[in-house]
């Protein structure tokens, strides 16, 4: 009987206006003063305003980091630990998507474990003995969870890798989800962060070390994304952003847990080498890690058609996994989603460097099925 781990973020708030509780929570804890990490997009959409303003109706000292960028480098983490050093600050603030709470988390991390500071020797499972900084994280996308897994990405412009990092004490210590702060989302970025939560719980369901509470956190999560993702993105209805907020922390909290697969392992050097934006990688490789991982999953692929509203009855174990696939490629194509690497800018000459890149990534050992090099080759050639 195997024993299972589960480790969850210590208190999250869901709903419109939920910023408002950030005052009343950083005094009851007795931070003195915040470092707010987030990017420059979203200082000058007004966004990161919506959570300042909170802060200084209360007179909360902060200083603002927001260097951040998509695939946050090794750099960009060097430079927001020297500031919050600078800063004498005793928490962060990250109001961003994944690459600004990775980033938060990371800093965080080496504040309070010095010796990991070239950021680097934080790939893996990193044996720090300290908790992070407090982190306070409002996630602005539907998509990385960031705000309630134990897990970061960084890229390493030297080796043009990404590094994943996994540590139970980088985890938020209180997330703020706000679908006011996430509805100015651009449409595509809108899309991609809701298929990267759809990778998430689908990769998370059928990953070897999956189990019964993340399953049901899984499916339930797959369920909600189906039921709004499209209308969180086309229409801009609140209701479905406040639903897709939470299918994605459903998710977080499963896959966190049970780790991922191939299409994280592919994606991954994607947004290292092409800068790639991640949840547009993981959205257009889902549909064909999925097909080729259907093999030995169509017991849970029929269980995911039966929660999306699909009929499952009489299918032979291949309808089993094209309906199933199908119908995920469908959602994304209608959400605009480009279906093949070469209409991104991936070079075909790259696809066997890619590949081994692929094959050494944290995410591979989850995959359901057993993977080669040629595997994923392959897999890459068909995205092509």
């Amino acid at each position: 009987m195997a024993v299972n781990r589960m480790v969850l973020n210590e208190t999250a708030y869901f709903g419109p206006k939920s910023r408002e509780v950030l005052a009343s929570e950083f005094v009851a804890r007795g931070y003195t003063k915040a470092m707010v990490v987030t990017d420059k997009t979203l200082v000058k959409a007004k966004i990161t305003d919506k959570v300042l303003e909170v802060l200084d109706t209360e007179f909360i000292p902060y200083e603002v980091y927001s260097d951040v960028k998509p695939n946050p480098t090794v750099s960009c983490v060097k430079t927001g630990v020297q500031k919050f050093k600078k800063m004498k600050a005793d928490c962060i603030v990250a109001v961003g998507g994944g690459s600004v709470i990775d980033t938060a988390k990371a800093i965080g991390i080496i504040a309070r474990n010095p010796e990991f500071s070239d950021v680097v020797s934080l790939a893996g499972v990193a044996n720090t003995k300290n908790r992070s900084v407090p982190i306070i994280a409002l996630p602005t996308t539907a998509g990385t969870a960031a705000e309630v897994t134990i897990n970061y990405v960084i890229t390493d412009e030297e080796s043009v890798n990404k590094l994943v990092c996994v540590d139970p004490h980088d985890i938020p210590i209180l997330s703020i989800i706000d679908p006011e702060l996430m509805a100015g989302m651009p449409e595509n970025v809108a899309a991609w962060t809701g298929l990267d939560a759809l990778t998430h719980a689908i990769e998370g369901y059928i990953t070897k070390a999956s189990w019964c509470m993340t399953d049901m956190m899984h499916l339930k999560a797959i369920q909600m994304i189906f039921e709004n993702l499209e209308k969180a993105v086309k229409e801009k209805d609140m209701e479905a952003i406040h639903s897709m907020g939470i299918a994605q922390y459903i998710a977080g909290m499963g896959f966190s847990n049970v780790g991922l697969g191939i299409v994280h392992s592919m994606a991954h050097p994607l947004g290292a080498v092409y800068d790639t934006p991640h949840g547009l990688a993981n959205a257009l490789l889902l549909p064909y890690v999925m097909e080729w991982n259907g093999e030995v999953c169509v017991e849970k692929f029929e269980e995911i058609g039966n929660a999306i509203g699909l009929d499952m009855n009489a299918l032979t174990r291949e309808e089993i996994v094209q309906k199933v696939v199908g119908a995920v490629r469908d959602l994304s194509v209608r959400l605009g989603v480009p279906q093949h690497l070469s209409e991104i800018g991936v070079h075909k000459e790259d696809l066997k460097m890619l590949a081994k890149k692929a094959f050494v990534d944290p995410c591979t050992g989850g995959n359901p099925r057993d993977v080669s090099v040629d595997d994923i080759l392959e897999l890459y050639k068909k995205a092509f």
